[in-house]
């Protein structure tokens, strides 16, 4: 997947919209019914400014106008959706969640609590292996690479790698997007950080991470806030280090109040990968199914690519000529990710454990 992900990228001039693009199957009439009859989908941890969430929610309620979208804790974090659904798992009203988007070392732990139940969508086959649970519990649904999002306002030199943050210039200005105890996307950014010192990723590289943001909090560069695009333009955050995708995304909600630049590190360079989940103890399974089905249609997975997000189905769909270029003009050069790195399973694992474990004793910083 990896691989082909990366041609991908590189794909230009022959991923103009083609004739022969493949017909998929519509979700049953049974399910759609069944869907509408529910009435409700509860989601949960989906920022509208996250992959383009906004868009996506919009498009499925004006699919299936039957079914009111109940929205829970948007800027929720991977670990909070997990406590969630076991919080929720014998409550069958508004604060259930039916669906979870969670990073990909949390797929595996909650299949093995037994918090998902299994549903391959109609396009199932398209999904890579590498980064989809055979049995159906959990599948992914896009990746991007850890940048950093800079306020041109405030910071008058760009750092351009890692080891910049640490220079004197760039005091009380370093902040992450998320509690590195609790989100997978803060948790990511200790090991992009550990990956660009030379250690392995994993265990050597969460903890190489860990080090590294000790000694930015000891120099008094790190800021123990969540940054987010609000953050940034107050001037509380002036750098947050998050997803391209959401880096891309705040830049365009800012439109230039403050002007923004959108930074690759030189090195470190990290590829992460999210995963969907239906709630083993969903009120509403099949509108859960019903999401499902509609995240991974074309219609799905083009609105997370317009939100910056390369779809899982991005690969076949480019083959299939169904990506319009005007989205692909839009993405950062295929320059910036000639040398990501796309963590396995098992490092995520090691890694997570490690940040999380740690974080308190090694940099000392309470993040909220």
């Amino acid at each position: 997947m990896i691989t082909n992900f990366r041609k991908a990228l590189s794909l230009t001039t022959a991923l103009v919209m083609a004739s022969s693009a493949i017909a998929y199957a519509e979700p049953s009439a049974e399910l759609i019914e069944a869907a509408k009859k529910e009435g409700m989908l509860t989601t949960i941890a989906l920022p509208h400014d996250w992959c383009g969430y906004g868009a996506v929610i919009d498009g499925f309620k004006k699919k299936y106008p039957e079914i009111t979208v109940n929205e829970l804790n948007p800027d929720a974090g991977s670990a909070d959706e997990v406590e969630a659904i076991k919080a929720n798992k014998d409550n069958k009203g508004p604060q259930a969640p039916d669906v979870v988007d969670v990073g990909l070392a949390f797929g595996p732990q909650m299949k093995a609590e037994g918090l998902l139940q299994p549903y391959k969508v109609s396009t199932w086959d398209e999904i890579p292996a590498e980064v989809k649970d055979a049995d159906g519990f959990w599948y992914g649904d896009y990746y991007g690479v850890m940048s950093l999002l800079v306020n041109k306002d405030l910071v008058a030199n760009t750092p351009k790698d890692w080891s910049d943050l640490l220079k004197p210039e760039y005091a009380g200005q370093v902040a992450l997007a998320g509690d590195p105890r609790a989100s997978n996307q803060a948790i990511l950014g200790v090991l992009a950080a550990g990956l660009a010192s030379g250690a392995k990723a994993g265990k050597d590289a969460g903890e190489a991470g860990l080090k590294y943001f000790g000694e930015l909090n000891k120099a008094g560069n790190f800021v123990p806030v969540i940054g987010k695009s609000g953050t940034l333009a107050q001037g509380a955050t002036p750098i947050v280090v998050m997803w391209d995708y959401n880096a891309l995304a705040a830049k365009d909600t800012l439109a230039g109040n403050p002007p923004v630049e959108v930074v690759v590190p030189a090195s470190g360079v990290l590829a992460g990968v999210y995963v969907q989940g239906i709630s083993a103890f969903a009120p509403h399974p099949n509108a859960a199914k019903l999401w499902m089905e509609y995240l991974y249609s074309d219609e799905g997975q083009t609105a997370w690519l317009a939100g910056y997000c390369h779809p899982a189905r991005f690969n076949a769909m480019s083959k299939a000529g169904k990506i319009p270029q005007a989205l692909l003009d839009k993405l950062p050069p295929a320059a910036s990710y000639e040398k990501a790195y796309f963590p396995t399973l098992e490092e995520v694992d090691a890694n997570k454990a490690a940040v999380t474990g740690a974080w308190d004793s090694v940099v000392g910083a309470n993040v909220q």
